[in-house]
């Protein structure tokens, strides 16, 4: 371990082993990271009682606090925080192309891959428990977007090492298809794109100017890889955070050079929204985190079928809109990215997969005596609102505060608001 600090607050890193195969405890093992973070002044006080916080993605690592940024602040009043690291993300036994390659054929890399998905996750969050809490003592889970999925998880499986639940953005269908998810994210998505439309005319004209000059030329991003008009398509990510239709605005102001072509500047900021060299694991594991049982088949691209107006054809060759797509995986991605190309056929093999374990037990969430709040954000890009509040029904004492005050990032840009409310809400005092 190693202390540190920073203004307001002491940070100690942790180093953990767990088993990769959790089925097999004795088997190969990975090393897990968790950042300590404690108010100053309390950072002495061994009673003060553990936060866990499981981040969003999957295939992020937690984030890098500065002090006492975002959410943490109010964390900090009451407990002390563990910003964990998920195998494969941060320091946690990082996966990338080049770790998996020592694996040899796509088949090895597929079968390692698939563990570390949100049930492997929560083991590894009881071997920490017990680790630094002591085997009787639970700690409250936070967890954002994805990190709620797991913590929903950690409810069915192990709901004995949680003392409180606060899930912000990231409730999940218990029993939803990635099919289902996808139904229901393409349609807030056309949503998203009409509203920012509506808010910047403008940029009707200079997104339909750069996919038709996409459409006619070989565009290459600063990594060499090309600029397809879907894969321009696929930074309206964006459009789910509170900034993103801004941030999407100015991108589109002024794309082009002098000479008639689009900038390097404007090049490069795509580059940065449509390439996944930061987090390959996101892009493999996106559509097997909604997997329980049947294979997802790539799942966004087929359903995307029944949402022509994603189509880019009648922008490049008319006067419909193009519209920019959500946090949606395609296998084109797979050979147009480099930092993905070399998992292809292990991503191929992924979405093929059948046999998925269950994420969730309905039965022992029906009878659910974990307290637990909950943010659903109305207008959620990412996760669906019809299927968060119909979990929301199905988990026993879960009280869910529906919002449209904030969007999918409310817990980072609250300034502890988001956090503030939930505690609250289990302590009865909301």
């Amino acid at each position: 371990m190693s202390t540190y600090r920073q203004p307001g607050t002491v940070l100690t890193d942790h180093h953990f082993s767990v088993p990769l195969d959790h089925g097999k405890p004795d088997g190969e093992r990975i090393e897990v990271f968790g950042r300590e973070v404690a108010a100053a002044g309390r950072a002495g006080d061994r009673d003060l009682p553990w936060l866990l916080f499981l981040q969003g993605g999957p295939g992020f690592g937690a984030q890098r606090p500065v002090g006492r940024s975002t959410w943490l602040g109010r964390a900090l009043r009451d407990y002390r925080v563990l910003l964990l690291d998920q195998r494969g993300t941060g320091r946690s036994a990082p996966l990338t192309a080049r770790s998996l390659a020592g694996l040899g054929t796509p088949a090895a890399q597929a079968e390692h891959l698939a563990r570390f998905r949100a049930d492997s996750i929560v083991l590894d969050c009881e071997l920490i428990r017990r680790d630094l809490c002591g085997p009787d003592q639970p700690w409250t889970v936070l967890g954002q977007s994805f990190g709620g999925f797991c913590t929903v998880t950690y409810l069915s499986f192990a709901p004995h090492g949680v003392r409180e639940a606060l899930l912000t953005g990231g409730l999940p269908g218990l029993h939803a298809s990635a099919d289902d998810v996808y139904r229901l994210t393409y349609a807030t998505v056309a949503a998203r794109n009409a509203a920012h439309y509506d808010r910047y005319p403008g940029d009707l004209d200079s997104a339909r100017d750069v996919a038709r000059h996409l459409d006619g030329h070989d565009v290459r991003l600063p990594d060499g890889s090309p600029l397809t008009v879907e894969r321009f398509q696929s930074i309206g990510g964006m459009l789910g955070s509170s900034t993103g239709s801004h941030e999407l605005h100015y991108l589109l102001e002024n794309p082009w050079d002098g000479d008639g072509g689009l900038s390097d500047a404007f090049l490069a900021d795509v580059a940065d929204r449509a390439g996944f060299a930061r987090a390959p694991l996101y892009a493999v594991l996106h559509e097997a985190c909604y997997a329980q049982g049947a294979a997802t088949r790539w799942a966004a691209q087929r359903v995307r079928a029944e949402f022509p107006a994603f189509d880019p054809a009648a922008a490049v060759g008319g006067d419909a809109p193009l519209l920019f797509t959500g946090e949606m995986i395609y296998p084109w991605m797979f050979p147009a990215d480099p930092a993905l190309a070399p998992l292809r056929e292990a991503a191929g093999l992924l979405a093929g997969r059948d046999g998925w374990p269950p994420l969730y037990d309905p039965a022992r969430l029906a009878a659910n005596e974990v307290p637990a709040a909950a943010a659903v954000y109305h207008d959620d890009m990412y996760v669906p609102a019809p299927l968060s509040l119909r979990t929301a029904a199905a988990v026993r004492g879960l009280r869910a505060w529906v919002t449209n005050e904030w969007e999918h990032d409310g817990l980072r840009v609250s300034d502890g608001k988001v956090l503030s409310r939930l505690i609250a809400m289990n302590r009865g005092d909301a």
